[in-house]
């Protein structure tokens, strides 16, 4: 499991550095204003981004254990992660309900 989570924080953060990049060759390339010379010099750059810096390869997984099933996405944990810590207490602001 800590493979999975290392694997996914290093893809978050590949993300994070190569955002702002991404977004002005994608923009300067579908910019139909500038010559079709100067578009193809920007749209060579885009093939040197790695794939795991896209938005869409990023998976929510849980930071605790690696599970990829029901995540809750403020906290980035597991439901049964969410339950147990918020039993003991750990979780500022977050009560057992009590009917």
């Amino acid at each position: 499991m800590q493979k999975k989570i290392k694997k996914n924080i290093k893809q978050r953060l590949l993300f994070k550095n190569l955002e702002k990049q991404r977004l002005i060759i994608k923009t300067i390339s579908n910019n139909f204003n500038l010559k079709k010379n100067i578009r193809w010099k920007i749209e060579q750059k885009w093939f040197n981004f790695t794939k795991n810096s896209s938005l869409t390869r990023i998976k929510n997984i849980c930071l605790l254990t690696g599970r990829s099933k029901s995540i809750y996405r403020f906290f980035k944990i597991s439901r049964l992660q969410l339950r147990k810590l918020a039993s003991f207490g750990f979780l500022p602001g977050i009560t057992k309900f009590n009917r």
